[in-house]
C-alpha cells in the first residue's frame, strides 16, 4: 500500500466533508489533483504554501483510488509527482 499526500486548507477539507467529495482547484485548471510522495511533500509545502496557515495533509491510499494515478514531471527536473486524474475524490 503506497500512501501519497495532498496539501489543502482545513476549510476546503471541511467543505468537502459536508459535500461528500473533495475537488481540488487544479481539477478545473489542469484536470488532475496534485499529490506528493512522503519524500517530496515538505519541499512542495515550502515551495507552494510558504507562509500559509491552516493547511493539512491528506494521506491517500493509492490502492483505494479508482481513478488513474500518473507519476509525472510536468515542469522539468527529475522528480516524478503523483497526479490523480479524477473528477473528485
Amino acid at each position: 500500500m503506497e500512501k501519497i499526500l495532498h496539501i489543502t486548507s482545513r476549510q476546503a477539507w471541511c467543505d468537502a466533508q459536508t459535500a461528500g467529495r473533495y475537488e481540488a482547484p487544479s481539477l478545473h485548471s489542469q484536470g488532475f489533483i496534485h499529490c506528493s510522495t512522503r519524500e517530496q511533500v515538505i519541499d512542495v509545502a515550502n515551495f507552494l504554501f510558504k507562509g500559509q496557515d491552516d493547511l493539512i495533509f491528506l494521506y491517500i491510499d493509492s490502492q483505494m483510488v479508482s481513478a488513474e494515478i500518473r507519476y509525472e514531471c510536468l515542469h522539468g527536473g527529475e522528480d516524478l509527482f503523483p497526479h490523480i486524474y479524477a473528477t473528485s475524490i
